[in-house]
């Protein structure tokens, strides 16, 4: 069966990947439709190889008839056009925040809760989760499964590409100004981000957290295990492309690291990549455009009882973003539960 898909956000950084991940997986697309709003309604994105679509206005599209749509434009887009999309008929896969908490939206990481999309969602939408929480429990998961993870103390690298198309031009243009010494003013970030590190992502919270930091902790949990306890540190970094995370994780009984490697090197979608010589590591730079999650520095944590210690890198762009919403239409179409059309979808909004 070949669907009928729309990309929201289509010209930006994700939409342009999950084009690119949707050709390159060839997953069955009979009609494909990309949808922006503003100045780049017009504008052309490439569909595979040959194939390329001009970009059509989200505000006046009838999302009747079709199957599929991917949502990246942001949470704003995402609220307001979504539920509509929904209500069309139309699965909508949700790369923002908007519902990722929202009662009755499965969040999901496909390698790690597939059950949670066994059936299509009332509502419509499933939530593509915020890329360092994905990263982090594809690591997390196949050691949950033998051991029990109690509590988990990360501290995350992240990329300005999770900020978007004009945080990455932020870096580049801060960069290039360094050298010449006019570097223009931070405007994406709230420090200049060229030469530095910033600790602090999305809005702070009451408690001191900042929102992403929360995000790390709350998702965890919706994805992985309820009872998980997540204490995170979120910093952008300035790398282009590719978070990276230093995970310290305890679990209810003793896990040795040869447990640990052994089931790293048999997860789907986990790349073991851990010898103690130089470089025997994976970093952003070499792992940008690759679709595993890259675990490294796996040791012993002598500081907690039953601790483990690793690094874990991820290209955010891809199974950070458009390559997991890409897998969760996956399995959606081969659970039968894609083009299953509904009527009488629930407003996102409702319980």
């Amino acid at each position: 069966m070949a669907y009928r898909v729309a990309v929201v956000g289509a010209t930006g950084a994700v939409g342009r990947e999950v084009l690119k991940t949707l050709a390159e997986r060839g997953f069955p697309v009979g009609e494909a439709v990309a949808l922006a709003q503003g100045r780049t309604v017009g504008a052309e994105v490439s569909f595979g190889e040959a194939a390329v679509l001009k970009v059509r206005d989200l505000d006046r599209f009838d999302f009747a008839g079709m199957d599929l749509a991917l949502f990246s434009a942001g949470a704003a887009v995402s609220a307001a056009h979504a539920p509509r999309a929904a209500a069309a008929g139309c699965l909508v896969i949700d790369s923002t925040p908007r519902f990722r908490m929202e009662p009755g939206v499965p969040l999901v990481v496909p390698e790690v809760n597939p059950q949670a999309i066994a059936k299509r969602p009332r509502k419509g939408i499933v939530a593509n989760p915020d890329g360092a929480a994905i990263q982090m429990v594809m690591a997390l998961k196949p050691l949950h499964d033998i051991a029990k993870v109690r509590r988990v103390v990360v501290a995350t690298y992240e990329s300005v590409s999770g900020a978007g198309k004009e945080a990455m031009d932020e870096l580049w243009s801060q960069t290039r100004g360094v050298f010449v010494n006019d570097p223009p003013a931070p405007e994406q970030f709230t420090k200049p981000i060229a030469f530095n590190v910033i600790p602090h992502i999305d809005a702070f919270m009451e408690d001191g957290a900042t929102r992403e930091e929360w995000t790390m902790a709350v998702e965890t949990r919706k994805i992985l295990d309820p009872d998980i306890q997540v204490m995170a540190t979120c910093v952008r970094v300035p790398v282009m492309i590719g978070h990276a995370e230093a995970v310290h994780a305890e679990f209810e009984r003793p896990i040795t690291e040869r447990q640990a490697r052994e089931v790293l090197r048999a997860a789907p979608g986990v790349t073991l990549l851990d010898a103690r010589d130089d470089g025997g590591y994976a970093t952003p730079i070499e792992i940008a455009g690759e679709d595993a999650v890259f675990v490294s520095r796996l040791r012993r944590d002598p500081t907690v009882p039953n601790g483990l210690a690793f690094w874990c890198v991820a290209d955010n762009l891809r199974k950070g973003a458009a390559l997991n919403a890409v897998q969760i239409a996956e399995a959606m179409h081969a659970n039968g539960t894609l083009g299953t059309r509904l009527a009488g979808i629930l407003p996102a909004s409702e319980g």
